[in-house]
């Protein structure tokens, strides 16, 4: 299975956001090249949340272009075979953690954010993934900053749509 096929098998199954989930779909469906960063009228992105739930706490980025306190992630690869795959290797490139592990039951939230030219939109699935006790992060050369964060402290530090990824990891956990 190809990840394009991976990907609409993965939106075709995600509850919530129906609207929202329908446009990654139609999107998809008219653009066969809609995973790859080299389609210039957006594609699917794939990201992960880093939650030490033990700690009551989140690992963000302080992304290099963006200058943004944002989750881990971007765009898919050709030796990514599944979206989540995408989401996990992002997460432990971007963080330097060593065994993280997915959150079971699929992407947590879709969210599609406009991008500076010459691409246009990011399709972005959100995962959450689980640090392992003790996690240890190593700075990465996408970012400017890495750095643990309090559940509460989130809201103050990065914009809505962290905030939303958060609220609807913990609902999971």
């Amino acid at each position: 299975m190809s990840l394009y096929d991976d990907a609409v098998l993965v939106l075709k199954g995600y509850e919530g956001q129906e609207e929202l989930r329908q446009s990654y779909l139609d999107h998809l469906g008219t653009h066969p090249d809609g995973m790859w960063k080299s389609c210039h009228a957006g594609h699917v992105t794939a990201s992960a949340l880093v939650v030490d739930p033990e700690e009551g706490r989140v690992l963000l980025t302080l992304h290099k272009k963006l200058r943004m306190w944002l989750q881990m992630g971007g765009h898919c690869e050709p030796e990514d075979a599944t979206l989540a795959a995408a989401a996990l290797r992002e997460a432990s490139e971007e963080s330097g953690v060593a065994g993280l592990t997915l959150l079971p039951g699929g992407p947590v939230r879709l969210d599609r954010h406009p991008i500076p030219p010459p691409c246009h939109c990011h399709f972005d699935v959100q995962y959450a993934v689980v640090a392992p006790a003790g996690a240890v992060q190593e700075i990465s050369d996408e970012s400017l900053d890495l750095r643990w964060f309090a559940y509460d402290e989130v809201k103050d530090v990065a914009d809505d749509s962290v905030v939303r990824l958060l609220d609807a990891t913990r609902a999971r956990l």
